[in-house]
């Protein structure tokens, strides 16, 4: 059997640094040391790529041994090129499997400079990675797709600053309380807010300036339960059955998810058939309706009180910890780890052959441009 060899990239300039490192390591874990040969790269706070068996350590410890390394921007190297004390050397890779969440790693930033290194990569695109990582283009497509979404407002950054007082006021007169205040390029709920009142909303809506250049005010659901489902494929994605976060705080946030270790995944989630159903529905509707492929995690609330049903949000590099939710759902369907990460890499392969296909070049009739004198 051949052994592909898998750079898994980690780390990076993102508020989700620390998760991310978290779950590179369980992806290195479960990959089948028989099938594949793991490359990790490591990518710190200040941007700067390591590699080498002490990269994740490198990047949680502050210390390790790891040489610098980078992606070189064009097609035919065929790897990560390594600074290494002997010299310059060419590390080949098979498939690149970002566990990059967040800013410069989940927004198309990395995606684009796999595309332009020509090397297969699991998981979306660079156009769906953008979009689905601003969460104002994306709730604006799943808009135009005539999926449900909560009412929302969104403005930037500057205006926050600027003119808090007006902003303050639109979302006063055209939304009711309570609302939720996002940055929203950030995942893993960072600087998240859940007000009540406008005195909280004026704190919320500096704090989410702060981490984003657009700041996204929305409408909470009421008594809302939090439902996912995973999503895998490219062309023909399937949809894992549904689940339940049970939060021990009043939100899913940053805390709830990675700190109290209180919160509670129910798997699946208690519906009957019918809205299982509808929620395996949409979450195929809103990974088309963005041009995914590969992998996402679709977010859903679910309110006790009225029964709307809404979709959060979509995250196409969803965590991949021992807690999160995008393995586990898979699992209760019927494919357990090392089966998905396999299909993961089988996808990103399927998609690359596919695109290296496209015509990327033109050859004009008349070759106007060149220098005639």
């Amino acid at each position: 059997m051949h052994i592909q060899r898998v750079a898994v990239l980690f780390g990076g300039r993102s508020g989700e640094h620390e998760v991310s490192l978290v779950s590179a390591e369980s992806v290195m874990k479960a990959l089948d040391p028989d099938r594949y040969e793991i490359i990790p790269v490591g990518i710190d706070k200040m941007g700067r790529w390591w590699t080498g068996s002490g990269a994740l350590e490198l990047l949680r410890e502050g210390a390790g041994s790891a040489d610098p390394c980078t992606l070189p921007p064009e097609p035919g190297r065929g790897g990560i090129l390594v600074f290494h004390e002997d010299g310059l050397r060419t590390q080949h890779v098979d498939v690149l499997f970002p566990v990059t969440h967040g800013t410069l790693g989940e927004d198309g930033s990395m995606q684009g400079l796999f595309e332009l290194a020509d090397i297969p990569y699991v998981g979306a695109g660079v156009a769906a990675s953008a979009v689905a990582m601003d969460k104002v283009l994306q709730k604006r497509l799943h808009r135009e797709a005539a999926l449900p979404i909560a009412d929302f407002l969104a403005f930037r950054s500057s205006d926050v600053k600027r003119s808090t007082d007006l902003v303050i006021d639109s979302c006063a007169q055209r939304l009711e309380f309570p609302l939720f205040v996002k940055p929203p390029s950030q995942g893993s709920s960072v600087g998240i807010s859940k007000v009540h009142d406008v005195g909280q909303l004026r704190t919320a809506i500096l704090l989410a300036a702060e981490y984003d250049v657009q700041v996204l005010v929305e409408r909470a659901i009421p008594d809302a339960r939090e439902i996912e489902v995973a999503v895998l494929g490219n062309e023909q994605p399937i949809a894992s059955i549904p689940g339940e976060i049970i939060p021990n705080n009043e939100f899913y946030d940053y805390s709830a998810k990675y700190i109290d270790g209180a919160s509670r995944l129910l798997i699946p989630a208690e519906l009957d058939e019918t809205t299982s159903a509808r929620f395996r529905d949409l979450a195929l509707k809103a990974f088309t309706a963005l041009s995914c492929e590969g992998m996402a995690r679709v977010d859903f609330l679910f309110s006790r009180r009225t029964g709307e049903l809404v979709v959060n949000e979509l995250n196409t590099i969803p965590g991949f910890t021992s807690i999160s939710m995008f393995p586990k759902l898979f699992a209760a369907s019927g494919i357990g780890y090392s089966e998905l990460l396999d299909k993961l890499v089988e996808l990103a392969h399927e998609r690359h052959g596919r695109t290296t296909c496209l015509r990327r070049t033109f050859t004009p009739s008349k070759a106007w441009h060149r220098n005639d004198g």
